[in-house]
């Protein structure tokens, strides 16, 4: 039964921000510069028993007919 499952989801990375955390080392007395300010990234990607499928980056606002494209290119 569980090999004929698909798991899917999308998430959506900040490039800065709040809610784009990171940890760095650094040497001391390194000052810490921003060369690319703001922005993200959405993906959406699936996998099953039988592997992974493909990382898709998604263009603009998803809405469900992006959605259904998404599914329709990389599912059905």
């Amino acid at each position: 039964m569980r090999n004929k499952i698909i798991w899917s989801d999308e998430t959506k990375i900040e490039l800065s921000g709040l809610n784009a955390k990171r940890h760095v080392w650094r040497k001391p007395g390194t000052i810490a510069t921003m060369k690319h300010c703001g922005g993200s990234i959405m993906l959406w990607g699936c996998f099953s028993a039988a592997g992974t499928g493909r990382l898709v980056r998604i263009e603009g606002k998803m809405n469900g007919a992006k959605y259904r494209e998404i599914l329709d290119e990389n599912l059905l």
